[in-house]
């Protein structure tokens, strides 16, 4: 298990590199779209644009988009003072800016944080959490929640979000682009290296989002394990986190009507997909490990 301090770094590694990777994808599929239907490279140079500046603006304010699709308020300091204290207290043993509290309108349990860095950052709860967990189980949440802040899960699950959504944007683009038939697409005649080479491309063009979204799903999993740890150092209770989790995972039939599948890697408990036990297909595109396996890591039986 990492130490929170490699944690915080292996995050930053991996925003690095996934970024130059999408670069490297981008490219690749650029060469392919173009090389199969004879496209000038205009097309996908300004889809590229477009895809670019829609991650900035996704990047910088991931924090607002995300409290805004959950209908989130900021938690009212006379109604929500215990939420408040909670986080205000768990921050400064975290050694991090306290975050923005806000509260999702929802008797659904559940919780997330959001937010490129510690410095802009944002926790929320539903109504359901507050009202269900004790001080102690919501202490919990709350730091597992500052730890994907504090580890900088927030900014790397925004990064592999925008990014796994900028693969789908240009790959709209190139199909439309396709359906206009203005390229001249390639002919089976040009010679057996081309024929490889379209086989390759059309492989790669029908793969790449599925293969960027199971990867997208497997850093979600193990950031969930991480926080979980890195939240009962906070406490020092492991005890709040688990039967936060026992509880939540007996509630999970309160639909949260905020959430969707581009949302659902960021709560604690995957709001849309109920958990099926024994399928290893059905994990693969799940968000989140089961709760079960959560809390026997928790308990020291993995």
């Amino acid at each position: 298990m990492l130490n929170v301090y490699e944690q915080i770094d292996a995050n930053k590694r991996r925003s690095f590199f996934i970024i130059l990777l999408f670069v490297a994808f981008v490219s690749a599929f650029g060469y392919f779209f173009s090389y199969l239907y004879g496209y000038d490279w205009t097309y996908l140079l300004l889809a590229l644009v477009i895809s670019f500046g829609g991650s900035f603006v996704s990047f910088y304010y991931s924090d607002s988009i995300a409290l805004s699709l959950a209908r989130a308020k900021p938690a009212d300091k006379n109604h929500y003072r215990s939420y408040i204290a909670v986080v205000e207290n768990l921050a400064r043993v975290a050694q991090i800016p306290t975050p923005a509290c806000y509260v999702i309108d929802s008797q659904a349990l559940n919780a997330f944080a959001t937010g490129r860095d510690p410095a802009h950052a944002a926790i929320a709860v539903t109504d359901g959490l507050l009202s269900k967990l004790s001080r102690t189980e919501l202490e919990g949440v709350v730091a597992h929640e500052l730890s994907h802040i504090r580890n900088y899960d927030t900014r790397l699950m925004t990064i592999v979000a925008i990014l796994v959504g900028s693969i789908a944007m240009i790959m709209n683009w190139g199909w439309r682009l396709s359906s206009f038939g203005s390229g001249k697409r390639r002919s089976s005649n040009e010679g057996s290296g081309s024929v490889i080479l379209m086989v390759i491309g059309v492989i790669f063009i029908v793969l790449s989002p599925i293969v960027a979204k199971l990867i997208q799903l497997a850093i979600s999993r193990r950031r969930e394990f991480y926080a979980d740890a890195s939240g009962v150092l906070l406490t020092r209770q492991p005890s709040g986190l688990i039967n936060a989790l026992k509880i939540i995972a007996a509630n999970e039939n309160i639909t949260l009507e905020t959430a969707s599948p581009a949302t659902a890697h960021m709560y604690i408990d995957d709001p849309v997909t109920t958990e099926t036990h024994g399928s290893k297909i059905a994990a693969l595109f799940s968000t989140h490990p089961p709760i079960a396996a959560r809390i026997a890591a928790l308990e020291g039986n993995p």
